[in-house]
């Protein structure tokens, strides 16, 4: 069964390969999309191919609405966008990707039903195609190899779909169990390290010693240092001097 969450339809017009057409829902199955329409595949529908290709995805080939034409694929929707690397000598508004899902989630928001047109692997869509959407999603590639997998070109739409409704931080700090070090643990970090190099005589001559110390503890502030690298640090200092004491004796 599909998902209840409100998306967008992907429609493949005349896509060529089965393997493509699993890939495709393989790629929209990583973003959460499950709403695929299939018109016209050229090697007849259904596929084994694309089952092969789908890795896991396989409910969305089961589920995938069949239409003969695009007319019929979009019939129930209000907004159709259709997606092309080529320039097309058309009126029509042309998105990038991610404003055009931007776009589309507001759409789907408001109680609209929207669908993107994917195109055969050969050539893209076709003028004839493109004329029965509202607006085009041009992706910004190569000039010189403006050629996009099937697959490749679903991926970018499901993406920036995700992005586009989805609450990911854009950075995450993965600390793998441990915690930021408090200044504290910091500072005393950086005494234990100014004690030990002042009693090798590292800061020499004397007259530059505030300076190389100032020196030590913008650097240590500098350092994103989490509690598990100063303890590390630690160890190493103490290890480094017990080795040195050893080989006085």
């Amino acid at each position: 069964m599909a998902t209840g969450t409100p998306q967008p339809a992907f429609v493949l017009v005349r896509p060529q390969m089965g393997e493509n057409i699993g890939s495709a829902a393989r790629a929209m199955w990583n973003f959460g999309l499950d709403r695929m329409r299939l018109v016209a595949p050229r090697d007849g529908w259904p596929n084994p191919s694309a089952v092969a290709m789908s890795s896991g995805a396989g409910r969305l080939l089961d589920e995938a609405q069949l239409s003969e034409d695009i007319a019929g694929a979009v019939a129930d929707c209000t907004w159709v966008l259709a997606t092309t690397a080529r320039p097309r000598d058309m009126t029509k508004t042309v998105y990038t990707p991610e404003a055009a899902m931007a776009e589309t989630a507001r759409r789907i928001a408001a109680g609209e039903k929207v669908a993107v047109l994917f195109g055969p692997e050969r050539a893209g869509l076709e003028n004839e195609d493109i004329a029965q959407a509202n607006a085009i999603v041009s992706v910004p590639v190569n000039p010189a190899f403006a050629s996009l997998n099937l697959a490749q070109c679903v991926l970018l739409c499901a993406y920036e779909w995700q992005r586009a409704t989805g609450e990911a931080d854009p950075v995450v700090e993965a600390l793998a169990g441990t915690e930021i070090a408090a200044q504290h643990e910091v500072d005393h970090l950086a005494r234990h390290y100014e004690e030990r190099m002042e009693e090798a005589g590292f800061f020499f001559p004397a007259t530059k010693a505030p300076a190389m110390k100032l020196n030590l503890r913008n650097m240590w502030s500098r350092m994103p240092l989490t509690r598990a690298d100063v303890q590390m640090l630690h160890g190493m200092m103490r290890q480094i001097v017990r080795w040195k004491d050893k080989g006085a004796d």
